[in-house]
C-alpha cells in the first residue's frame, strides 16, 4: 500500500507556504512532516488537521497508489 502526498505540497506551493510553516501551524512534529514527505504512512488526525488548516478534503492532498501491478 503505498501514497503520494504530491497534491499536498502542490497546494502549499499554491498558497505559498512552507512545509515548516504547515508544521508550525497545525502543531506536527519534525518526524511527522518527514514521513509525509516521503510519502509514509501518518495518522487521520494529522491528515485532518492539514485539511482544517487548508481548507480541503483529504483527496485534495492524498493519493492512494496501488503497488500491486
Amino acid at each position: 500500500m503505498a501514497f503520494s502526498y504530491n497534491k499536498l505540497w502542490k497546494l502549499l506551493i499554491d498558497k505559498n507556504m512552507k512545509k515548516v510553516d504547515l508544521r508550525d501551524k497545525i502543531s506536527i512534529s519534525p518526524n511527522t512532516l518527514s514521513r509525509l514527505s516521503k510519502n509514509e504512512k501518518v495518522n487521520m488526525e494529522v491528515l485532518g488537521k492539514i485539511c482544517k488548516e487548508l481548507k480541503c478534503n483529504v483527496g485534495d492532498i492524498v493519493d492512494y497508489i496501488d503497488d500491486e501491478k
